[in-house]
């Protein structure tokens, strides 16, 4: 199996992703300690805008130059996953440098739970034998635009209006695209039927 270049680039996501973590822990318990390390915070907010367009440009190569794979839509979803989940546990357990600037807790189980539901339903899927598409929906990608904001929101504090506004606005979308793809299960599950 051939590897394109817009795969290297999801490959290149997942090696980033220790790296993130890496700065954001470290500038998370410098700032516990009283001596929060703003260099730190820049890394980790550089390595996190860099792994996330590596997301764009990656599926920008694959649709424009042909590279699409299964290699690539197998990859491509488990490494979106693992950096934005690691970037929403770290930003509900520590505060990002000032008392109670975190992502509040209700979102990250809601963001978990969502993402529980949808392998849920593709393990149920490939039980069944049912195909099972990768194909995100619109909600889906406002929902993961959405994210973004929130994980932005917090880690740039660029303003003193607290995360809970654009949690509560990605919330409804993480809702509508949970909803979305139960339902897109289901019909699924009953054309095999």
């Amino acid at each position: 199996m051939r590897m394109t270049f817009a795969t290297k680039l999801t490959v290149l996501r997942f090696l980033l992703i220790p790296v993130f973590i890496f700065y954001a822990l470290s500038y998370c318990l410098s700032a516990e300690e009283g001596m929060a390390d703003e260099s730190l915070r820049r890394w980790a907010l550089g390595v996190f805008i860099v792994a996330s367009l590596t997301d764009w440009v990656d599926g920008w190569i694959a649709r424009r130059f042909d590279q699409a794979s299964a290699l690539g839509a197998f990859l491509d979803p488990i490494a979106d996953k693992l950096l934005t989940l690691s970037a929403v546990v770290i930003l509900t357990f520590w505060d990002w440098g000032e008392e109670a600037w975190r992502i509040p807790w209700w979102f990250t189980m809601l963001v978990l739970l969502r993402d529980s539901v949808i392998l849920l339903g593709i393990k149920i899927m490939w039980l069944a034998k049912c195909q099972v598409p990768i194909q995100p929906h619109w909600f889906g990608k406002v929902c993961t635009c959405l994210l973004f904001v929130v994980l932005g929101w917090v880690m740039l504090r660029v303003t003193s209006l607290s995360p809970i506004y654009p949690c509560a606005l990605a919330s409804l979308f993480l809702l509508l695209s949970m909803g979305k793809y139960i339902q897109q299960g289901i019909g699924i599950l009953r054309q095999k039927n």
